[in-house]
């Protein structure tokens, strides 16, 4: 039997035996990547909690892995095929350069599966996510450098395997201090958002899920890229500004030392406002609602204009988001006190009328 297959075998014409060895080699990889398939499968489905590494790593590095394990394969077989020379160099060459791209490929999913491995230990929606944001900041640079790194060096590894174009680069060094002078002064711009980049990612003016006031616009990062930062408007709006705007320019960072912040309400109210009937009420607001943290509750009058008395309630909360919603339940509720109790104390326009001014008005025929 053996020597019946050998003999078809040996029998067969070069293009049927190429395609043989082609479908065999496509075939072996996809049963393999399959298996690897299965058996991480099953790990994944053991894992009690939402997140799994295999999980992970089946959704990042499976599609890569459909052309990286057959390409593998192919790679291998290629000197058991019957070809002519100049289509074995075409063959090789393009197997290589599509192995190099699928193997990046692999290599970003790996880098994609350690971020959501250190995504899901640093969980940022924890009450005081300080060390997590700054985790995060800095877990977002390294990737993007990471997969650059990558791209590059794949890059580099495709056109090196061109005896051409390494003669070519060979050529080329003798010009690279001059050239990279004047990329030097024509990338200047990039160079410095680039820079930036890493001064933020390690020193961290700003942190992923910062509370920011930049431009005349309340929001928080959401997005920092090598060369610029996404700021999400609180009306979910983007404001994208360049990375080294953040170095060059002030603006306020409300939660730069941690998440709690103190919130203020302003009331212009009459002169004749009881000042003790307000600050009960507010302290009984302040105790019905889960947005205060219960550190800082205080009411003074700030201003006394000619009309008004400015009044300032200070409050304080978890974070911007919870201040924001308790200045404005506190905003609402004191109005509504107000309006129903003691309505006369609203702002109001007096006006002094003189008696006998009047009295002498009254009598004045009418033309």
């Amino acid at each position: 039997m053996w020597n019946q297959l050998e003999d078809f075998f040996t029998k067969l014409p070069a293009p049927a035996w190429n395609l043989l060895l082609l479908g065999l080699a496509v075939l072996s990889g996809f049963i393999f990547k399959w298996i690897l398939k299965w058996l991480l499968g099953l790990y994944a489905k053991k894992q009690e909690t939402d997140f799994s590494l295999f999980r992970s790593i089946i959704t990042r590095i499976g599609q890569a892995a459909n052309y990286f394990l057959p390409l593998l394969v192919i790679n291998w077989m290629l000197p058991l095929m019957e070809l002519k020379p100049r289509t074995s160099y075409f063959v090789d060459k393009t197997t290589g350069i599509l192995l190099i791209i699928s193997f990046a490929a692999v290599l970003i999913g790996l880098i994609k599966v350690g971020q959501d491995f250190v995504t899901h230990k640093y969980d940022i929606s924890v009450q005081d996510n300080l060390r997590v944001r700054k985790v995060r900041t800095q877990l977002l640079f390294i990737r993007n450098i990471a997969i650059t790194i990558v791209v590059v060096l794949a890059f580099c590894a495709i056109l090196l395997s061109f005896d051409s174009l390494r003669r070519l680069g060979s050529g080329l060094l003798a010009g690279v201090g001059v050239g990279g002078i004047i990329i030097g002064f024509a990338a200047q711009r990039s160079l410095s958002n680039l820079l930036a980049g890493f001064q933020i990612a390690f020193t961290q003016p700003i942190r992923i899920d910062d509370a920011v006031l930049v431009e005349g616009e309340w929001g928080r990062v959401e997005e920092i890229t090598l060369t610029y930062v996404v700021v999400r408007i609180w009306d979910q709006r983007r404001l994208i500004l360049p990375i080294n705007y953040f170095i060059e320019k002030p603006f306020q960072n409300w939660t730069r030392t941690g998440a709690e912040i103190i919130g203020t309400v302003f009331l212009y109210l009459d002169y004749t406002i009881p000042l003790e009937a307000v600050r009960k009420e507010f302290d009984r607001l302040l105790t019905t609602t889960e947005l205060w943290n219960k550190k800082v509750s205080v009411v003074q009058v700030t201003n006394a204009s000619e009309r008004t008395l400015e009044v300032r309630f200070l409050v304080s909360a978890w974070d911007s988001g919870k201040a924001f919603d308790l200045r404005c339940y506190l905003r609402e509720n004191l109005v509504t006190f107000i309006q129903k109790n003691y309505p006369q104390c609203l702002p109001q326009t007096r006006v002094m009328l003189d008696a006998d001014k009047l009295s002498a008005a009254a009598s004045i025929p009418a033309i």
